[in-house]
């Protein structure tokens, strides 16, 4: 008779654990599960077959990220779109984003154009059937051929937790203001041909932040509109 060691039960617990973690973040992202949605333990862990240990895991590791939210007495619940700190971590991300893309400029080539090109192209096909998270998916996948080059690895660093800190919301942004997805698009263009011809990289670092700066104004503005209150100003961002 063979018994499975500790260290097996150790790899099923963070398997189990690891598509806990996937089956949710794909379905907050899909907004199957919207802000506020409390998630129970027990009814999640039926859903996939498992036990409730692995899903708590996946839970925290979404609080983590920032998706998730834990309230005594409440639980868990899909964390609701902090306007504010929306705000800030779009900032955020605009300024160090900015500056990796016009840091890492040099050092793209052709080769990479082209695979950039190539994302967008995927972007523009996808206006006349939009799908938020798949264009997100190749939003983030078109930046990062734009951004990764940077030999500042600490800013390098602080762009990738900006974008994991948004990873839930820019599905809702662009779910939320779809029209957003056809300027982003145009763009993308704007940058690749600043790149192209060999700007100065200020001028590709300003580009990219006001790109991302864009996403966000369009996201407040509508807020607004179905909110019934004036936008809030760009020049007051």
């Amino acid at each position: 008779m063979t018994g499975t060691s500790a260290v097996e039960d150790a790899f099923a617990a963070v398997s189990k654990s690891q598509l806990a973690y996937r089956s949710l973040r794909d379905r907050i992202a899909r907004r199957e599960l919207s802000p506020g949605y409390r998630l129970v333990l027990q009814s999640i862990a039926d859903e996939l077959e498992m036990s409730v240990v692995p899903v708590r895991e996946a839970i925290r590791r979404l609080e983590a990220e920032g998706l998730v939210t834990y309230e005594r007495n409440v639980g868990a619940r899909v964390a609701m779109i902090d306007e504010h700190g929306y705000v800030d971590a779009m900032q955020a991300l605009g300024v160090v984003e900015g500056a990796a893309t016009g840091l890492s400029a040099p050092a793209v080539s052709a080769a990479d154009l082209g695979r950039a090109r190539e994302v967008n192209g995927q972007l523009r096909a996808l206006l006349d059937h939009f799908d938020p998270h798949a264009f997100t998916a190749l939003n983030q996948r078109f930046h990062s051929v734009l951004f990764e080059s940077c030999p500042n690895g600490l800013l390098l660093d602080m762009v990738h937790r900006g974008w994991a800190q948004l990873s839930g919301l820019r599905d809702s942004t662009f779910a939320f203001v779809p029209g957003r997805a056809h300027a982003s698009v145009a763009e993308h263009d704007h940058i690749l041909d600043l790149i192209a011809r060999g700007a100065d990289p200020l001028e590709i670092e300003i580009a990219a932040r006001d790109h991302r700066w864009a996403t966000m104004q369009a996201f407040l503005d509508a807020r607004a509109d179905r909110a019934g209150r004036p936008a809030r100003p760009t020049e007051t961002l």
